[in-house]
């Protein structure tokens, strides 16, 4: 491979490196094109509303302005003429032409529409926008006007609105039409006698400045943005390279911290595995207690049953022994289609074969049932099943706190509801509130592990609940859940759903 290609090659084995860095520079780049977008639509709108508003302030005082300068000129021409002697035909002529280049030359602008002199007379309001006529009008007498003519019927129909007001006033009214279109009224007093008014329409036009303004600010907005992407792809090719160390760093950094969160993760789990073992032992040497005793009271007359008995506990025993070879057992090992079990039959059992057979320091200790016989059978390991229920009936017997306890096991059916429930109560003293808060987890803090009411603070307590309720929600697909009874006791309930 040639130098060009190697070349092309680290190019690109280059920008693959520092793929994230390009992806945040390009969300940068376009969050803050976004904002500039906003702001300067914002700011254009802002412009134009101050353009606008700017612009018809200025066009009213343009239209009044060039109406004003109007009515002034034809005062002042008026003054000039004097009134006491007849004028010499040529004069007359000449002030009738200087009339009509005033009336008219207005006109010639592209802003001005109409322009007339409005003047009240006794059969109504007369308008003049030509020299004859004025001149006729103010030197000669003339009180008859003609009616006004089409074109100047507007500004007759809005002097008639506001005459009375500006007669009053004498002074400068304009009257708005859209935006754009000026009506003005200017006082006509020649020689300080009011006569009528100078009538002006005035459209006067600023849109070309407003758009020179607004298309400078388009190119500020567009060469701002764009030097926001060149700086922003500067930064990029400069930070690339600073960057480079760092990453590799952080890298071998995670690396270590990952192999340091999965040994303690191995470490966590293998200390749990080693408590659960060590807090179920003792349910394994009680057990072999029971069968040295079976085994010693052995006779013929019992044969049959204690070879039964001995067998569930052998089966126990075997049980537990697989369980410390696995911290996950497998799920064939714990429900399938190979297994039915009775539930009613593993209660009484339990009962009858293992808490029956021990004496209690709490007293005396009666066991009342209520059991569904349309109980259906469920397809789970009858002894995993051990390991769920002894927990909660020892836990009944050991943290009761009263002499005469009754525990109380019932178990229903609900066909409808394709579900069965294990309900077992007593009536000691029950659980504390605060144990049946939720955790973090959504999990009663009474089957948190480590959490115990023992006095003594043993390392191993606080692990009954926990594993029954580990076992029973996380391996059985069941429900469980502690509560406090109307009389008092604590209540743990089984929610089992029927699948058959």
């Amino acid at each position: 491979m040639n130098s060009t290609g190697r070349g092309r090659a680290r190019l690109i084995e280059g920008l693959g490196t520092y793929h994230l860095e390009i992806r945040h520079v390009t969300v940068l780049f376009i969050v803050i094109l976004i904002f500039q977008i906003v702001v300067s639509f914002l700011h254009k709108t802002s412009l134009q509303k101050s353009l606008t508003s700017t612009q018809e302030l200025y066009q009213q005082d343009s239209a009044e302005r060039l109406a004003n300068l109007t009515t002034t000129s034809l005062e002042l021409l008026l003054e000039a003429v004097h009134s006491d002697r007849p004028l010499a035909p040529a004069d007359v002529e000449k002030t009738v032409q200087s009339f009509n280049i005033i009336l008219s030359q207005q006109t010639l602008s592209q802003t001005v529409g109409e322009l007339c002199i409005l003047i009240p007379t006794a059969e109504g309001i007369g308008a003049i926008d030509d020299g004859q006529t004025l001149y006729r009008y103010m030197f000669e007498g003339l009180r008859s006007l003609p009616p006004p003519s089409a074109e100047h019927a507007g500004a007759v129909e809005r002097f008639g609105r506001i005459r009375d007001e500006l007669v009053a006033s004498e002074e400068i009214r304009t009257m708005i039409e859209g935006r754009q279109t000026f009506h003005v009224f200017v006082p006509f007093v020649p020689r300080g006698e009011f006569v009528g008014v100078v009538y002006m329409k005035n459209t006067p036009d600023f849109s070309a400045i407003t758009r020179e303004i607004v298309s400078g600010y388009d190119e500020t907005s567009m060469t701002f943005s764009a030097l926001i992407l060149f700086g922003l792809l500067a930064m990029f090719y400069i930070s690339s390279y600073t960057l480079r160390e760092r990453n590799e760093a952080q890298r071998l950094l995670f690396e270590k911290e990952k192999e340091r969160l999965a040994e303690q993760i191995d470490h966590q789990k293998e200390t749990i595995f080693t408590k659960r073992i060590y807090h179920t032992h003792h349910k394994a040497e009680k057990v072999m207690g029971f069968i040295k005793e079976d085994l010693r009271d052995l006779s013929g007359g019992n044969i049959e049953e204690v070879k039964a008995r001995v067998n569930k506990y052998a089966n126990f025993i075997a049980r537990v022994i697989y369980d410390m070879k696995w911290y996950d057992p497998p799920v064939q090992t714990i429900r399938g289609p190979l297994f039915t079990t009775d539930l009613n039959e593993v209660l009484r059992f339990l009962v009858a074969n293992v808490f029956q057979r021990v004496s209690t320091d709490s007293g005396e200790v009666r066991f009342v049932w209520d059991l569904d016989p349309r109980l259906p059978p469920v397809h789970v390991n009858e002894f995993v099943i051990w390991e769920v229920f002894e927990p909660i009936i020892q836990n009944s017997v050991v943290h009761a706190g009263v002499d005469r306890l009754v525990v109380s096991i019932r178990t229903e059916h609900d066909p409808s509801a394709r579900m069965s429930r294990v309900v077992i109560a007593d009536n000691g003293k029950g659980i504390a509130r605060e144990l049946l808060e939720a955790s973090e987890r959504g999990v009663k803090r009474i089957f948190l592990e480590h959490v115990t009411t023992r006095p003594d603070g043993s390392d191993h307590s606080g692990y009954g609940a926990y594993l029954a309720h580990e076992i029973a929600t996380q391996r059985l697909g069941w429900g469980l859940d502690a509560g406090t009874g109307p009389a008092g006791g604590a209540v743990f309930t089984f929610t089992i759903p029927n699948h058959g």
